[in-house]
């Protein structure tokens, strides 16, 4: 079956849990209690938007991984949203020539990217995968690539915490849109301001 098959196929399923918010994918997940959903907001803000300390991968490089790990994981919420998020960083920073890239990463195809993205990409996806596959030269190879160590441990955070998003969205079967456009709006939103909500400046002001 053809990716956008399998794709219009996930979005005809219906939750199978009861009790959930009616909102798509891991945005059910978050709307279940307030502290849930700080967490889990707080977690991606960390991993994918916040200073990370020794890192050189950049905000849309980081959504990448988290795409890569989403879509070998087959969660097509989460690989979609994780894409447009990437695409809307990209074409904030004027980095338009790098969209191509997006779509080709969802069919685990990687070439247009540099070795030292190929090669956290590989991190991301063996830990997603298997965790104890991950090797020494794994990890040697995205080095020698230029990658950081605290680029190869973005990899595999990323890449765990992924994984929990990917399961809760699925093991909900929460829905999920098969327009992609569905998810532009919340990527601007994220692409200017990151996951978790920030405070207003009149809020600030009143401390």
């Amino acid at each position: 079956m053809a990716r956008d098959d399998e794709r219009f196929a996930r979005s005809q399923e219906a939750p199978i849990v009861g009790g959930l918010p009616d909102v798509p994918g891991i945005r059910t997940a978050i709307g279940l209690t307030p502290a849930l959903g700080s967490h889990l907001l707080g977690l991606a803000d960390v991993l994918l938007m916040d200073d990370y300390p020794g890192a050189t991968i950049g905000r849309a490089e980081r959504e990448m991984l988290a795409e890569a790990v989403s879509a070998a994981n087959g969660c097509f919420f989460c690989m979609d949203s994780h894409g447009a998020h990437a695409a809307a960083i990209l074409e904030k920073a004027g980095d338009i020539q790098l969209l191509p890239v997006i779509d080709a990463i969802k069919i685990g195809s990687f070439d247009a990217l540099s070795a030292k993205m190929r090669a956290l990409i590989k991190i991301a996806r063996t830990v997603g995968r298997a965790p104890l596959e991950l090797t020494a030269a794994d990890v040697a190879m995205a080095k020698s690539a230029g990658a950081t160590d605290a680029d190869v441990q973005l990899a595999v955070l990323i890449a765990a915490a992924f994984s929990m998003y990917n399961r809760m969205v699925e093991g909900f079967r929460a829905r999920t849109p098969s327009d992609l456009e569905m998810y532009r709006p919340r990527a601007v939103q994220i692409a200017d301001g990151g996951y978790s909500p920030r405070p207003t400046a009149a809020a600030a002001s009143r401390g």
